[in-house]
């Protein structure tokens, strides 16, 4: 059932660089494809659309919430989905229907948009998942949410927003002061995103012409490149991550989830690199997403976030 969501539009200033506007908590409450096999036993009670989290000196931006029917008994955990596009195209999921297997497993989902490149450079991408992540943390209680099961999702460009998003300590340089300290992701699902922008390069060995519209040009392009790089936010604290990547990634290396791994292994992260033999950038074929699907959920149960199959 379409409901609106009946949170007041009113905003609060921030004074930030960003010059942003949060909507108040407690004032408001590439996309993943489906594999045809999975059964058709859950559907959100309540799907809420086009819902302002923030406004920007762009544009004002939204989410949509699908709840799990069990939100309105007890906390459930939440997915939040970051899409992909290079940072400078793409938008979320029109439908809840390619989070099927998550709402099975309990999941209520929510869906961000955030600024794209040609709007406005990094790290205002960031800031907008980190403020998304803010407002959701703030209407937990509202929305039927436990605060402390928050799963972190992206694809592509999208999984390197869902790393930065929940790897940031709290204390950074990139968080918009109205945004600060949102909940902890209990975990990130990194499906082939970038994480180490500092070797993304051209095939003339330049800095790539994606990261550099992203991050912008010159020295101080270069370092806003290693600043929006998760490799360099890892810490004994960061989140359990999990990875999938295609052995034959034409897009994002699968060498990027490789270092990404081997920095979680030195900090002691629990994480897994899920490899699809010959798979392409999210080219898997309908076993290969369910076996991927699995191996998430099994991931996400050793982290006690969701139940164990019965």
């Amino acid at each position: 059932m379409m409901k609106c969501l009946a949170f007041a539009g009113l905003c609060i200033s921030m004074a930030s660089l960003t010059a942003c506007e949060a909507v108040p908590p407690q004032q408001a409450a590439s996309e993943p494809q489906q594999p045809r096999s999975v059964s058709q036993s859950v559907e959100p009670s309540d799907i809420f659309q086009d819902v302002e989290y923030l406004r920007t000196p762009q544009r004002a931006l939204h989410l949509d919430i699908y709840l799990h029917p069990k939100a309105h008994e007890e906390p459930v955990p939440l997915l939040v989905y970051f899409h992909g596009g290079g940072w400078a195209r793409g938008a979320p999921p029109e439908t809840w229907t390619g989070f099927r297997r998550y709402l099975n497993a309990g999941f209520s989902v929510a869906t961000v948009e955030y600024r794209l490149s040609g709007e406005a450079r990094a790290p205002a991408a960031v800031q907008d998942a980190r403020c998304a992540l803010h407002w959701l943390g703030g209407n937990a209680a509202r929305l039927g949410v436990d605060p402390s099961r928050i799963v972190l999702y992206g694809t592509s460009a999208g999984g390197h927003i869902a790393l930065m998003a929940g790897l940031l300590d709290d204390e950074n340089a990139i968080d918009a002061p109205a945004c600060a300290n949102p909940p902890r992701a209990a975990a990130i699902l990194d499906f082939y995103g970038p994480t180490d922008l500092t070797v993304l390069k051209s095939r003339s060995g330049q800095r790539h012409p994606t990261v550099v519209a992203f991050t912008g040009d010159g020295e101080e392009g270069e370092q806003i490149e290693k600043l929006v790089s998760p490799i360099f936010h890892i810490t004994a604290d960061s989140p359990p991550i999990f990875m999938v990547h295609g052995t034959s990634d034409p897009v994002v290396p699968i060498d990027q989830s490789h270092r990404l791994a081997t920095e979680l292994e030195k900090a002691g992260i629990r994480h897994k690199l899920s490899v699809v033999s010959g798979g392409g950038h999210g080219k898997f074929d309908d076993s290969e997403k369910a076996s991927v699907f699995d191996d998430a959920l099994h991931f996400l149960r050793d982290q006690g976030i969701v139940e164990p199959a019965p």
